[in-house]
């Protein structure tokens, strides 16, 4: 599968191979890569009515569902924070650890409050990374369908840059820059030379991780103004998602076995990559703060018994299910999926594939 992403940032702990930034500088270079040089393709079709029905009734589902980050949404509800709006154990990392240690309630909730912050940080950083791609794809795409569904998610994406940046500028009150690891391989999809390898990693990779992690919050979180903003925003992201399968259905069948095998590899070296950072990102940052050692944490993670079933939980809930319709996780990388955590007892492929009707 060749050699894996962010190799000279590796270490091991244990037998698990993990993405650690330690060198300061090393950080701020990848986030000081502001200008890319990304030449792309232009496309053009003078076929202008439908010829992928599903992509098209997918587009005009998304005009249905257009709502207004401004006007929709009730900013005048709080997001206190001397309130759980999660739960103290079991969705956040570090107040479950610091619960487990015995620390105070105060300190369980401002940790979760810094960790919540840093991941809503990280998906709004990836959603201006889709706003652009999806510029992107309005030029590559070879069908007008196709077009007109990415030209709609481009404002979809806006959209949610708006809202997360808002909730995190007039409610949280801070905005963590990106991590390094998720800098890295955003680049590397806005690089990506065709439009087939940007549409699968962005549309079924990162939208599929985004529908899992949204889900998780919304299932997990009390407060209403949270919970309006992350339901508008799951709608949108399961549209997304189906894009990405729909678009790229055709590609896998028509691939050659070099070329399905290129598809599988990317994805997996995507995924593996998400999954070897293990929030260390977030954890050099943040657990110092409050007394907690980052490789101590991963340690301890790693070996609880039930560490599979927690790792895989957000790439078994969209990504892994969409990639096995996909014919993308065959025989040839299934192991290696297993090995490394990502997939996980049954492959999920009974999910639904498009968002339910009610959008």
């Amino acid at each position: 599968m060749g050699e894996k992403i962010l190799s000279e940032h590796r270490r091991s702990f244990g037998t698990f191979d993990a993405v650690d930034f330690v060198d300061t500088d090393a950080i701020a270079a990848i986030r000081s890569r502001l200008d890319l040089d990304v030449p792309i393709d232009l496309h053009w079709t003078w076929e202008y009515g439908s010829e992928i029905e599903e992509l098209r009734n997918l587009y005009e589902r998304g005009k249905r569902g257009q709502w207004n980050a401004e006007t929709d949404i009730d900013w005048s509800q709080p997001f206190p924070r001397d309130e759980w709006f999660m739960p103290k154990e079991g969705a956040l990392l570090l107040p479950s650890i610091l619960s487990m240690m015995g620390a105070d309630d105060d300190t369980c909730r401002r940790a979760g409050y810094d960790e919540f912050a840093h991941l809503l940080s990280q998906l709004l950083h990836g959603e201006q990374a889709a706003l652009q791609l999806c510029g992107q794809l309005t030029n590559t795409c070879p069908t007008m369908d196709a077009k007109f569904y990415a030209g709609s998610q481009v404002i979809d994406e806006v959209r949610h840059v708006e809202v997360l940046s808002k909730f995190l500028q007039r409610k949280v009150g801070t905005i963590f820059p990106i991590s390094p690891t998720l800098k890295v391989l955003l680049d590397m999809l806005l690089e990506a030379p065709t439009w087939k390898l940007k549409t699968l990693g962005m549309q079924t990779l990162f939208e599929g991780m985004a529908v899992g992690i949204f889900d998780e919050i919304a299932k997990a979180t009390s407060n209403p103004l949270l919970k309006d903003i992350i339901r508008r925003v799951q709608i949108d992201e399961s549209r997304h998602a189906a894009f990405g399968v729909l678009s790229m259905r055709q590609v896998v069948r028509e691939a050659s076995t070099a070329e399905r095998e290129e598809m599988e590899d990317f994805a997996f070296s995507i995924l593996e990559a998400l999954n070897a950072n293990q929030q260390l990102d977030m954890l050099r940052l943040l657990a110092p703060k409050y007394g907690l050692d980052p490789e101590s944490v991963v340690q301890m993670t790693l070996a609880l018994p039930q560490w599979p079933a927690l790792i895989s939980e957000i790439f078994m809930h969209t990504v892994v299910p969409n990639l096995k319709r996909l014919n993308l996780i065959t025989e040839r990388t299934e192991a290696a999926y297993r090995r490394i955590g990502v997939m996980y007892g049954d492959d999920g492929s009974a999910q639904p594939l498009a968002p339910p009707a009610a959008d």
